[in-house]
């Protein structure tokens, strides 16, 4: 099993639609399957139809899938963008900021880091050292 995460905190996968994987996919696909090594400019003329991007992070010190999610918001994407796999709360914030809306985190780690640890990084706008420095 697996926990989703968004700002307003722990909640369950509410996406009823199969994942696809791959370039190649049919018209009828509303959710698809990332690897963070893949290059979003193959599936930009797959955007306008999805609802929903899952993006699979290897490991927690795996930065691509930062840069394959911001790819795909700056070709357009604007359905929801949910990170997978051995994220840490802290990473949150960082998430957030490059576009990603959700993140789904396994069981054990949803239970050695609480809630309360992501809810923390969930005014992501505030914690941003830039805000700090306008004014």
């Amino acid at each position: 099993m697996s926990v989703i995460v968004t700002d307003a905190g722990f909640g369950p996968d509410t996406n009823r639609h199969p994942f696809a994987a791959g370039p190649d996919i049919g018209p009828e696909a509303h959710a698809l399957d990332l690897e963070g090594l893949e290059n979003g400019a193959d599936y930009a003329a797959l955007l306008p139809g999805l609802q929903l991007i899952r993006i699979t992070f290897a490991a927690f010190n795996d930065g691509r899938g930062f840069t394959l999610g911001a790819d795909l918001r700056c070709l357009g994407y604007a359905g929801i963008l949910r990170a997978r796999g051995p994220l840490l709360a802290d990473q949150y914030t960082m998430l957030r900021r490059t576009g990603f809306d959700q993140v789904e985190i396994p069981d054990d780690i949803a239970a050695r880091q609480p809630e309360s640890q992501w809810r923390f990084r969930a005014d992501w706008r505030t914690l941003d050292h830039r805000a700090r420095l306008v004014g």
